[in-house]
């Protein structure tokens, strides 16, 4: 018998429809079909995930280059819905944007973003621009006028330098917020070309080994340890996150905010009091909690 209905879960965290619902849900769900979904790879630099398949409605979140995307559903008008392996999100996305899943990645991009290229040639027209936390396969290296490139799977070519290996852990992942300053703020956006407020909290910490979830709700209730506020708010320290029920910030020190925001529509450093004076009257209300994370 089933425990749940598809309006009763999540529908960013579970591929369940009243009309189709991922195979391993059988027997808890009730839907018209079942499908067992195949894995796809994020072929394009990036891609928005919608929760409706139709453009004009705002964008959940992205997938970035090499995730991998279970697709339990590939309609005729071109979209697919599917499920991103990274932090579990559910969404439509075009299908022209997956192709097959090839040999795991070994790299990601470490910086904010880098061209990849035809070959190891940096005069060379790029075929796209990678963000922070895109996935490749390195199979070699080559040398032109003394700037190396990591040579592709698909027979492209980056800067080496601008990535590492998937297993490499910053040691500081506020520092790693900290090189978005200053970039534009999106709505749903997870890339070092717009991004929002959960994101570059997820993003930032990813680098650093910690895999959080997506959204600020579902970052309030599992990252880190929740600090005490029934006072006020305590000391606080480099790396505590702030919420408020919409938002989240990141400290940098005892004092000082880092966040993705609509007030200045990017990503900003403000000093703490003020900012939330200022949010509390025009945007997300009182802080509602302090987590802080063990880095």
């Amino acid at each position: 018998m089933s425990d749940a209905s598809p309006a009763s879960l999540d529908r960013r965290l579970h591929p369940v429809r009243p009309d189709l619902a991922a195979e391993s849900y059988r027997g808890r769900v009730e839907a018209d079909a079942f499908a067992p979904g195949v894995a796809m790879q994020v072929a394009a630099d990036s891609v928005a995930l919608r929760p409706v398949p139709d453009l004009a409605r705002s964008i959940d979140t992205e997938a970035l280059h090499g995730e991998i995307v279970t697709v339990y559903e590939t309609r005729g008008d071109g979209w697919a819905w599917g499920q991103l392996e990274t932090d579990g999100y559910v969404g439509y996305l075009p299908a022209e944007a997956l192709g097959a899943v090839g040999e795991a990645p070994t790299h990601r991009v470490a910086i904010l973003r880098s061209y990849r290229y035809p070959d190891a040639e940096l005069r060379s027209p790029p075929l796209g621009l990678l963000s922070m936390g895109a996935r490749v396969r390195v199979i070699g290296h080559a040398t032109t006028r003394g700037l190396e490139f990591a040579l592709l799977d698909d027979g492209s070519a980056m800067v080496a330098r601008h990535l590492v290996p998937l297993n490499h852990r910053e040691a500081d992942w506020v520092g790693v917020a900290e090189t978005f300053l200053g970039t534009p703020y999106l709505w749903g956006g997870r890339t070092s070309l717009g991004l929002d407020c959960s994101a570059i909290v997820q993003l930032a910490a990813a680098a650093a080994g910690l895999a959080l979830p997506r959204d600020t709700d579902m970052q309030e209730r599992a990252a880190g340890e929740p600090l005490d506020i029934a006072a006020g708010l305590p000391a606080l320290m480099r790396g505590d996150l702030v919420f408020w029920k919409g938002h989240v910030g990141i400290m940098r020190d005892g004092e000082t905010l880092l966040h993705a925001n609509g007030h200045s529509m990017s990503v900003a450093s403000e000093p703490l009091a003020p900012a939330v004076a200022r949010i509390a009257r025009n945007e997300w209300g009182a802080v509602t909690s302090v987590r802080r994370i063990a880095w």
